[in-house]
């Protein structure tokens, strides 16, 4: 797809798109076009890769384990030499320990005493944990049956081969893969460099916090709810505070975010009936859709690029409810920002639960409802509402382990019938 794009362009190539009653699908095709991966890296140790994503593939320069080694502390043996039907009884000829390599030679009526982690002997190829055999002096028996050729031995490069790929390319960096980076001796790795992503909220209504309560008027929770998602998610914030519904001041706000940002997201202004000052702005400033989205809550959104300091910056512009600000994160921002991070995420498995609600829906929208899972004594999963669905009840996102997500033709849920749900996991 060509990054320069108009949203003409692309919305042509979508069938069935409608801005007006756009289903949730269609957002997610539209986006995966829109957004392009930031073109920068940054060269990082192991021990500041958490949660970076990987630039290029990392190929292994070693074979992990770099040589056959024992499972277990015990005692290493030839397996062709072990019994059936009756006890093994070998001698015990020396002993391997880890970092040593044991050098002597060993037959088959024989046999090396073995810590976790040692260097298998030549010839040798199966451990007997010694906590499974009788040892009497210099004599070791194996009871028949218990162990058999190749048994708790750790193969030359079960883990990685030398020359192939470790870790692939938009892989986001676990504490497990830092400890296997590390484990190859590498010292430094080429990751994407952080998205740099702006927000700020608009209208005459919304209090910034430390300024005194005023009738009609509210705190600015979308602020620190989003400001929050984007940096668990990993990205570079700019926060632009609160802007009021003046066109110079959104303009300003604009062309500052624009400026610094790769990608720019607001609350608030988008919406059927609201002060237009800022949607006009969005227009005046960049390529910019409105679009209607059969969804619920958070049917109103802006999506676009704003050209503003000679660059083209991704624009988000989300509703002013705070649920709805965040199912919208959820749905469509954040795998849009995991895209332009380099993270090449799969998407998000919905957990399969039964309700315990009659949840209401009619087709033709997608309907993400609060809900708390929870385990039945027997064990099947059961979700239930928090309460109050209404898009301005932040408290029933606090009370919500996961969104009860109702799809585009699905009709109304009986109780106990089962539903799908996107877990929070950490992301919301």
């Amino acid at each position: 797809m060509n990054p320069d794009d108009s949203l003409q362009s692309i919305a042509d190539r979508l069938q069935g798109y409608d801005p007006q009653a756009l289903s949730a699908d269609l957002v997610q095709a539209f986006l995966a076009q829109l957004v392009q991966t930031v073109e920068e890296t940054e060269t990082v140790s192991p021990a500041h890769a958490l949660d970076r994503i990987l630039a290029r593939d990392l190929i292994s320069p070693i074979s992990v384990p770099p040589h056959d080694n024992s499972a277990m502390d015990g005692f290493a043996l030839r397996g062709n030499g072990l019994h059936d039907s009756e006890p093994t009884r070998l001698r015990i000829i020396g002993t391997a320990l880890a970092g040593q390599a044991w050098s002597g030679t060993c037959e088959v009526n024989e046999c090396v005493r073995i810590m976790t982690g040692a260097i298998m002997p030549a010839g040798l190829d199966t451990v007997v944990p010694q906590e499974l055999v009788r040892v009497n002096g210099d004599q070791v028996t194996v009871p028949p049956g218990l162990i058999q050729t190749g048994d708790n031995r750790r193969l030359l490069g079960e883990d990685l081969r030398a020359g192939e790929p470790a870790l692939r390319a938009g892989s986001r960096l676990t504490p497990a893969a830092c400890g296997l980076i590390a484990s190859l001796g590498l010292t430094e790795l080429e990751v994407w460099r952080r998205p740099r992503v702006a927000y700020f909220s608009t209208g005459d209504e919304i209090l910034s916090l430390g300024e005194s309560p005023r009738e009609g008027a509210v705190y600015d929770s979308n602020r620190y709810t989003v400001l929050g998602l984007l940096a668990r998610l990993g990205c570079e914030v700019i926060d632009l505070g609160v802007v009021k519904d003046q066109p110079a001041l959104l303009e300003a706000a604009f062309r500052q975010a624009a400026a610094q940002a790769d990608a720019v997201i607001t609350s608030g202004g988008v919406s059927v009936g609201e002060a237009d000052h800022t949607k006009a702005m969005m227009r005046q400033l960049g390529d910019v859709a409105f679009w209607r989205i059969a969804m619920r809550p958070g049917r109103p959104m802006a999506v676009g690029r704003l050209d503003a300091a000679g660059r083209r910056t991704l624009l988000f512009g989300l509703p002013g409810n705070p649920v709805a600000v965040m199912v919208t994160f959820a749905a469509f921002v954040r795998p849009a920002l995991q895209k332009l991070m380099g993270w090449q995420a799969a998407p998000q498995p919905l957990l399969r639960a039964r309700s315990v609600d009659t949840l209401r829906k009619k087709p033709g929208r997608t309907e993400y409802q609060r809900g708390i899972v929870e385990p039945a004594p027997d064990g099947e999963l059961w979700v239930r509402l928090t309460g109050n669905q209404g898009s301005g009840v932040l408290s029933s996102m606090v009370q919500a382990n996961g969104l009860i997500v109702l799809g585009h033709q699905q009709a109304t849920v009986a109780s106990g019938q089962w539903v799908e749900v996107m877990m929070f996991d950490g992301h919301l």
